[in-house]
């Protein structure tokens, strides 16, 4: 997530949506590094962050909302993230979903856009 080819998704007139899982691989290294993504997140200018997970997640939420990141939300699983999103996007919105493969956030994606939601 830390690295772009300079193109962004200008969110006309809505909000940029950051929907971030935990990262299941880092080992010693994984609180730190969900601190830093939370405040990449304010760096990149989302305006509205929502972790999904356990505590990795609530560390990712707490730098992002620490380095400047207006709006923060934290849920524990997929579904509860995907009904939390139903229920406040707006047709300008845009949304970036991004965890582990293991995280399965693709179901988030999947439920906001009629899909059937697929795992494992």
């Amino acid at each position: 997530m830390t690295e772009t080819d300079g193109e962004t998704t200008e969110a006309a007139g809505g909000r940029r949506i950051a929907v971030l899982g935990e990262m299941l691989e880092l080992g010693d290294e994984a609180v730190e590094a969900h601190r830093e993504i939370g405040r990449f997140a304010a760096e990149a200018g989302v305006d509205f962050v929502l972790a999904v997970g356990g505590d990795l997640a609530k560390q990712l939420a707490l730098a992002a909302g620490a380095a400047g990141v207006p709006e923060i939300g934290l849920v524990r699983d997929n579904k509860t993230a995907a009904a939390y999103l139903e229920s406040i996007l707006r047709p300008d919105d845009v949304v970036l979903v991004k965890a582990s493969r293991g995280s399965q956030l693709w179901q988030i994606a999947q439920a906001l856009t009629g899909q059937t939601v697929t795992s494992l």
